[in-house]
């Protein structure tokens, strides 16, 4: 797909309203989805299909069984993205380029310390003022995804 901005990953999300909101930010955005791991949810769930609501059959996606097999399909690896609350360099800090991976873990614990320490100097935050540990998940990759966006110029 020539017209691909991004690629967004959600290691084993856990809600398909999520998901789904996910998916049709995605297809506004140009972008890739893929899953990766163990789903807290079927891909037919109706509460996936109601929050992509008709536009899932637009969605580019895909579903990888793990970490592993989805890190076979990466060719240029420091183009990976972490998204975590555990660092301080925010994605105002970070220069994203078309065709990045945007990676963000399950809604109740983030990604895992594994996954983390396989690119100690990949990972980026988004700046929190008030008094939370973290933003919806699909907040989340809206905002990283627009950042990202703004960044390549929009046009």
């Amino acid at each position: 797909m020539s017209d691909l901005l991004f690629r967004v990953v959600l290691v084993e999300p856990e809600i398909p309203n999520n998901t789904g909101n996910i998916g049709r930010t995605c297809i506004g955005a140009a972008s890739e989805l893929h899953l990766v791991g163990q789903l807290g949810f079927e891909i037919t769930d109706k509460r996936l299909k109601r929050a992509g609501l008709d536009y899932w059959q637009h969605l580019k996606w895909c579903q990888h069984k793990s970490v592993d097999s989805w890190l076979e399909t990466v060719e240029d690896k420091s183009r990976i993205h972490l998204f975590t609350t555990k660092t301080k360099n925010t994605i105002y800090n970070k220069e994203f380029r078309k065709g990045d991976w945007l990676v963000f873990g399950k809604e109740t614990k983030g990604l895992s310390a594994d996954i983390l320490s396989m690119f100690p100097d990949q990972h980026v935050t988004l700046p929190m003022y008030g008094p939370i540990r973290s933003l919806n998940l699909a907040n989340a990759v809206s905002i990283g995804l627009y950042e990202a966006i703004r960044q390549v110029d929009f046009t």
